[in-house]
């Protein structure tokens, strides 16, 4: 749970995939316009009647220059909370206290209700000076939650659903369904709801934004939905508005919600074929979809209070209230940053975006730092990332004999796009050691090697490859491809030797008489490791470099979790105690070369040290980060230890691997 003592980068609001997302850059929500994560505007505003006072309590008003009574008063932000699955602000002002909450119930261990593309707001009021008072409520959603550019044209409907709901949208006349693909884009198809439980004390109505003043004026609502369109989402822009009439409000609070959703027709393209939603995949229709989004609404709300009480409470035990505050930020962000589908016979697929760093669909060295929430709360969720690489990598169409970085450029995963495929520009033993790593690691922890077993002879050819080329990386790029090729990497090397010895493990589950020889070469290339690597009290950047070079060795963390102890505790307890003298008011840089580095690779270096408050000391830099940086973006995952900026890269799914503390030892 973070508190208002802590201030985050970005605030997540709604959070359901790489398009339907809504987030807030600001220290209070009524000081700029809610943003997508790529921070383009999508903009939501909220405004409060009381006894006929207006104040703004959600985003940036653009009111006419000639509007009555110019610009409004905002109602005074007091608090603000991020769980796991809420986001919760408070105001306070003439005499009522108003709570928002932003629900999107990213519950891991139902994934039906994880895919559903409905996210819940809720406002709670209550007099807080022993008076009465009337209190209306005024939220909208904006046509720009449906464009990629605001020039793109827009229509709009409405309907009352069976179950008694009013249920508005609006999407793109062009609907070119999975037609765009890339990095900084928003979905330009489908359709975004606003849904409102039937009663009379609400008005809806889909007009031009200048409804805001209208309410703010006398409370009320244009008669009948705006009938100029279709028209550019920029012209007069179009917004779906509800009014909330809680009529006199006393101490006791009063309660009412709506529902935002997205119906993206379909979700994924896969090898030629489009796919849907998951929750779509027994033929669910999308007003089906929302009756039980309203229907459950108690229900789900107390399994988010639940699982939000849960993780606070585990993170502050294993790692204290730094922890928990960091874990409580990052969880919605790691799973928003996918889609879940099935695939034609119905497994699961859980394909990332890379989100501001290429836009590529299911890349390898992405789900890998990523994996340690998916372990602790559902492992078929990481069974679902490796899948669409297995497929592509025994298909003809991949042509070397090491693992792939990607299937596609989001939402189409159709094939590699990653360095044009040319052979120097890949990342072989990267991907072949994060391939063998995860598949062992979903099996160690599911204590079960049948999904192995289905893709053993990629996973051979892999074992066999990191066996003959990863002791002493040739010239090529690893995962921090934004510090370029490096030759001799020795943090590579550690992949490469856990690589071999997380196939070992799976020889060993599946009765794979090799497995004994591979164990021992992951052995004896870990010893001839310290030996080339060793720097007096560090180990080196690259086996060739001067003995003053020095890099996180965080790939050691799978060493110590898959149960290998392939490197001596010695090489882990030296390593941290060199990190812990290069730190930077920020965090400990990545290496000797600059003074960046990497958000995820800080916290698996830290999971390695054996007690809590030395762990809690070496994040302490994080959490000042998170609650300093000047880039107010969702998290960023690379950024300078010195100045907390941003170098690159937001919202990416890898602040799963901030989990990484949680997740127990196989033995």
């Amino acid at each position: 749970m973070v508190s208002q003592s802590f201030r985050p980068p970005s605030v997540p609001l709604i959070t359901v995939d790489p398009y339907f997302s809504v987030w807030s850059a600001s220290d209070h929500l009524y000081d700029d316009h809610t943003r997508h994560w790529t921070n383009k505007r999508n903009s939501m505003t909220g405004i409060i009647r009381i006894d006929g006072n207006a104040r703004v309590f959600m985003g940036k008003l653009e009111l006419n220059e000639h509007a009555s009574g110019g610009q409004p008063s905002v109602m005074v932000q007091k608090d603000l909370k991020v769980e796991a699955v809420t986001t919760t602000y408070t105001f306070e002002d003439d005499g009522v206290e108003l709570e928002v909450l932003f629900t999107s119930p990213l519950l891991l261990d139902d994934l039906d209700l994880l895919s559903r593309p409905a996210s819940y707001m809720t406002f709670r009021v209550r007099s807080t000076d022993g008076k009465p008072h009337e209190v209306k409520v005024y939220m909208d959603i904006s046509a720009e939650l449906c464009v990629n550019t605001t020039d793109q044209r827009v229509s709009w409907s409405r309907k009352s659903i069976d179950g008694g709901i009013e249920a508005m949208c609006i999407g793109t006349v062009e609907q070119p369904v999975l037609a765009r693909t890339g990095d900084d884009t928003r979905i330009d198809w489908g359709y975004v709801y606003l849904a409102i439980p039937q009663s009379d004390k609400q008005e809806t109505t889909i007009h031009s934004y200048q409804v805001r003043e209208q309410f703010m004026k006398d409370g009320r609502l244009p008669r009948g939905d705006d009938e100029a369109h279709p028209r550019s989402a920029e012209e007069q822009t179009p917004v779906m508005a509800a009014v909330l009439d809680f009529g006199l409000v006393q101490d006791q609070q009063a309660s009412q919600y709506v529902v935002a959703a997205y119906d993206d027709v379909h979700s994924i393209e896969y090898f030629g074929e489009k796919l849907d939603a998951y929750w779509r995949r027994n033929g669910m229709g999308f007003e089906e979809m929302l009756v039980l989004a309203v229907a459950q609404y108690d229900e789900i709300q107390a399994k988010c209070e639940a699982f939000n009480r849960k993780l606070t409470e585990e993170s502050r035990v294993e790692g204290g209230s730094h922890y928990s505050d960091i874990l409580s930020l990052s969880y919605r962000q790691a799973i928003a940053a996918h889609k879940l589908v099935n695939d034609e016979n119905g497994e699961i697929l859980f394909f990332s975006k890379e989100n501001f760093s290429n836009g590529c669909i299911a890349t390898v060295d992405v789900s890998y730092p990523s994996i340690p929430l998916f372990l602790l709360y559902n492992p078929e969720l990481v069974k679902g990332m490796l899948r669409p690489i297995f497929r592509y990598a025994g298909s003809e169409a991949w042509r070397f004999q090491f693992a792939p970085h990607d299937v596609g450029c989001y939402p189409v995963a159709n094939g590699q796009v990653y360095g044009e495929n040319e052979l120097e520009n890949q990342m072989p033993i990267e991907e072949c050691g994060n391939m063998l790593i995860m598949a062992a690691a979903v099996c160690s922890y599911e204590q079960n090697a049948d999904f192995a077993r289905e893709h053993w002879g990629l996973l051979t050819k892999w074992a066999a490859y990191l066996k003959e080329n990863g002791m002493d990386p040739a010239n090529q790029l690893c995962t921090d491809d934004f510090a370029g090729h490096l030759a001799h990497n020795t943090n590579l090397s550690i992949k490469a030797i856990n690589g071999i010895g997380a196939y070992a493990i799976l020889c060993r589950m599946l009765g794979e008489p090799e497995g004994a020889a591979y164990y021992d070469a992951a052995k004896e290339m870990a010893a001839n490791w310290v030996s080339m690597a060793n720097a007096d009290d560090h180990y080196k950047l690259t086996f060739d470099s001067a003995e003053e070079s020095w890099s996180l060795k965080y790939n050691l963390v799978w060493d110590r979790l898959l149960g290998l102890h392939l490197f001596p505790q010695q090489v882990i307890d030296r390593e941290n105690r060199y990190y812990s003298g290069k730190q930077n008011k920020f965090g400990t840089p990545l290496d000797s070369r600059n003074s960046y580095t990497k958000l995820d690779w800080l916290v698996w270096c830290a999971s390695m040290l054996s007690s809590k408050a030395e762990f809690e000391q070496a994040i302490a830099p994080i959490w000042y980060f998170m609650n300093e940086s000047p880039s107010r973006v969702p998290l960023t995952d690379w950024y300078d230890t010195r100045t907390g900026e941003q170098l690159n890269f937001q919202n990416r799914s890898v602040v799963g691997g901030l989990f990484v503390r949680l997740l127990k030892p196989i033995a």
